[in-house]
């Protein structure tokens, strides 16, 4: 694990100093997935590549440094941990539904001393009616469909911020899908940007979405209907 940070770090412009945190919550992962469901990537060789080094490869893509951020259904904790490791400057706040996930990202945060993030369980659409356009950037990786997670996420960023969604390089016809749901809810797509994980040859995609007008108080609806009438 070590050796493909240390190759794959600098590609980034991150400092390697990071790195004993970034082992740090990996095998705090790896060792909770042995009792429950975090990940099915386990060689620690891939999860320096395809979690660490893909999750902070958006701080140079997207120059997040500065911003109030809320990783929406961040799962094991990725991309919001290794930001938070990584740009200490950061605030985030890492959102998801499940408490067991939350519990062992609240234990991880503790553990690796993250005063720059917080643990949240809930859902985005309910934690919206809470925290609604508080945020300079909402983040996602491989969570829902470009359309659904519109309407997750844009809600909680405020007028000027944006939306990050982490995809698959393959994704022209979701995001030529997703294109209603991002006008409707105050969105506009400023950019899309392709990247290579760092000691890999895969390619990834980041899109963004400036958020120029605010979201209809109507959305986010209920899940249920987020999933059955997509917009």
């Amino acid at each position: 694990m070590r050796e493909t940070l240390e190759r794959g770090l600098p590609e980034l412009g991150i400092d390697p100093a990071v790195i004993p945190a970034l082992e740090q919550f990996a095998g705090m992962m790896l060792e909770r997935n042995k009792v429950m469901n975090l990940t099915a990537i386990t060689e620690p060789r891939d999860v320096a590549a395809l979690h660490l080094l893909d999750s902070l490869a958006l701080l140079p893509l997207a120059g997040l440094e500065n911003e109030r951020l809320v990783d929406v259904g961040c799962g094991a904790g990725f991309p919001g941990v290794p930001l938070a490791i990584a740009g200490r400057r950061l605030e985030v706040t890492l959102l998801d539904s499940q408490r067991k996930r939350v519990d062992f990202l609240e234990e991880a945060r503790a553990a690796l001393g993250l005063e720059n993030a917080v643990c949240v369980h809930a859902r985005a659409e309910e934690f919206a009616g809470e925290r609604r356009e508080q945020f300079d950037a909402a983040v996602s990786r491989a969570v829902a469909a470009l359309p659904v997670l519109c309407e997750l996420c844009l809600p909680l960023v405020k007028v000027g911020g944006r939306m990050l969604a982490m995809k698959s390089a393959n994704s022209e016809e979701e995001i030529n899908g997703a294109k209603r749901a991002v006008k409707l809810l105050g969105g506009q797509v400023e950019w899309v940007k392709d990247y290579r994980i760092p000691s890999t040859e895969i390619t990834h995609r980041v899109v963004c979405v400036r958020k120029i007008a605010a979201a209809p108080e109507k959305y986010p609806r209920r899940f249920a209907l987020i999933k059955k009438q997509p917009l």
